[in-house]
């Protein structure tokens, strides 16, 4: 099973990764994350605003390793997951996809826990707000409703709604 986690920076998709990995090994199957993080371009090739990288461009993820990693392991483990701002961007890769998750949190949710993150030191409160605006723009699933799994990032994860949806 190939599963797709997408939605805002911040949201928690690695965190509901990471606890769908822990399940699945603990019931005996082989599972993998690949985060769409680890598949980014050289900084020197992605694009830039007001002279700041801009990792909330898709220009910034190989797309094409993403895919062709995630097409090679999907035959080598019984579930792959596949987390990322980016995760139903690319129509190769979401056709691939046997279940779709996106992870939604409110504007405000957003705001405070990208201001609390300090990984990557200041982040300027306009680069701040490019984040949320490209995830408007790119990071919004555009198949219909029905084809993917709204799962809340504002708390703690209704787990048994997603493993109900992930039939397992």
């Amino acid at each position: 099973m190939l599963i797709g986690i997408g939605g805002p920076s911040r949201s928690g998709k690695s965190t509901l990764a990471n606890l769908l990995v822990t399940h699945f090994r603990k019931t005996g199957k082989k599972a993998i994350i690949f985060h769409q993080d680890d598949f980014v371009f050289p900084e020197t090739q992605i694009p830039k605003i007001r002279n700041k990288t801009d990792w909330e461009s898709p220009l910034s993820i190989d797309h094409s390793l993403l895919y062709e990693v995630v097409a090679d392991f999907k035959s080598r483990f019984d579930v792959v997951i596949v987390d990322g701002f980016f995760a139903f961007h690319d129509p190769w890769l979401n056709s691939l996809y046997d279940k779709r998750i996106f992870v939604k949190i409110s504007k405000r949710t957003f705001i405070i826990r990208k201001s609390a993150d300090s990984r990557w030191g200041y982040v300027p409160t306009w680069y701040i707000d490019h984040i949320w605006q490209a995830y408007l723009k790119e990071g919004k699933p555009s198949l219909n409703k029905k084809d993917y799994f709204i799962a809340s990032g504002e708390d703690e994860f209704d787990l048994d709604a997603v493993f109900k949806y992930l039939e397992c």
